[in-house]
């Protein structure tokens, strides 16, 4: 490959994250009141052998934190795994990470 188009293809990854990651950061929420304790959820039995449990967690709908239920899902390929989501303490106050599948 010709240096010309490494540096071309490298100017642009880099324009790239210049351009996004600015977005993504701003979009973080910083609240200052921490989450309360999780809730215990009961499960009930899971509507197929390949459904998975999602567990609840607490959101922040800009005044309070509100409880949002978990329920089965059902992977989105074979052999997913869901990864909780969580809140991270930070400079300020407290973080959102979004749960996903790995």
């Amino acid at each position: 490959m010709n240096t010309k188009r490494i540096r071309t293809a490298l100017a642009g990854a880099l324009l790239s994250l210049a351009l996004f990651a600015p977005a993504a950061e701003a979009a973080r929420v910083v609240v200052k009141v921490g989450p309360p304790a999780a809730r215990v959820e009961v499960r009930a039995g899971a509507p197929s052998p390949r459904h998975v449990w999602v567990g609840g967690y607490w959101r922040w709908d800009g005044r309070a934190h509100v409880w949002v239920a978990g329920g089965w899902q059902l992977p989105p390929r074979h052999r997913a795994v869901w990864v909780d989501g969580h809140w991270k303490k930070v400079r300020g106050g407290w973080t959102w990470v979004p749960g996903h599948w790995r």
